[in-house]
């Protein structure tokens, strides 16, 4: 069950209330127009595989509204100033889930602007734009079928933050903050990916040892060594924006990567055949696997889903 607007979570990550949240990397779109034709082009944590199922189940599948963050009609536009005037410090972060997203995306972009620094180069902020029904980007249009994905053309993220509902309900992971953080750090990690050319290096295509399929392995690598560093990242300020990460974050974040491998999704929802000709994102055992390399070693360096024939 996703706790209501506002609910705090006692068993889960929190955020230090004194930390100042940085709005201008969020732009809301959420109730700007309807839903649109799918695109192509974006890389996302399950994107087109998601697209494929729905439409194997029939097609124009609603995802369902309620989930957790602040929900709108679609004659209704939230917009970025609301988000600004409510998402100030942790301690919004700590009540509100919107601005937990933020929370999340500002310390996520911290990391890699540190790691970046590290190996003398610069990180480009990327900005996370959050949308309801459908987006147009510059990969093209995409509804929320799609899932949240990531476009190289446009250099931004895209989440229709029902999306962390449509996990639960529809796939069965356990939920929670740190899912949402999951799914976020994985999206800034293809952003990584982009900035060091790692996206224009590859081939793309499908199969179990595809580069699409280490491309995807790699973010959640990725995703995984922000995570181990998720209490010390700096704000602006100085101040850690998360205070702890519970083993119980740990094992959400884990748990949800298991429902979105290429494996559990055509078995479970696309009618119990695995071809693994189809594999674009790795199974759920690898999905597993790179997050926790990522989380135990810290290192984005140990990341080389491009170097090793053994993905797992």
């Amino acid at each position: 069950m996703i706790p209501p607007q506002g609910a705090r979570l006692e068993d889960s990550v929190q955020f230090n209330e004194d930390a100042e949240l940085d709005t201008s990397q969020v732009s809301d779109q959420r109730g700007v127009g309807g839903r649109v034709a799918l695109g192509g082009g974006g890389l996302g944590i399950v994107g087109l595989i998601i697209y494929f199922v729905l439409s194997q189940l029939g097609g124009g599948v609603e995802l369902p509204t309620g989930s957790g963050f602040s929900d709108v009609g679609r004659d209704q536009q939230v917009g970025s100033d609301a988000i600004k005037a409510k998402c100030k410090t942790g301690a919004d972060a700590n009540r509100e889930a919107d601005c937990r997203a933020v929370a999340f995306i500002n310390s996520i972009q911290g990391y890699w602007t540190d790691q970046f620094a590290r190996s003398g180069k610069t990180y480009q902020q990327a900005q996370t734009n959050f949308f309801s029904g459908g987006v147009q980007t510059r990969c093209g249009n995409a509804t929320s079928a799609v899932g949240p994905f990531y476009c190289p053309a446009d250099g931004q993220v895209y989440i229709d933050l029902n999306f962390f509902k449509e996990l639960q309900e529809k796939f069965g992971a356990t939920g929670g903050p740190f899912v949402e953080a999951y799914v976020l750090a994985h999206e800034y990690g293809h952003h990584v990916q982009n900035l060091l050319g790692t996206s224009d290096r590859v081939s793309g295509g499908s199969g179990p040892k595809s580069d699409s399929v280490r491309l995807e392995l790699q973010a959640d690598c990725y995703a995984g060594a922000w995570a181990n560093h998720a209490t010390t990242v700096p704000t602006a300020s100085g101040k850690p924006l998360i205070t702890g990460v519970t083993q119980e974050d740990v094992a959400a974040a884990l748990d949800a990567a298991a429902r979105i491998g290429d494996d559990y999704i055509q078995r479970e929802l696309g009618g119990g055949r695995v071809d693994t000709t189809q594999f674009t994102h790795g199974t759920s055992a690898q999905r597993q696997k790179w997050y926790n390399q990522g989380y135990e070693s810290g290192d984005p360096a140990r990341c080389g889903t491009f170097d090793t024939n053994d993905l797992g």
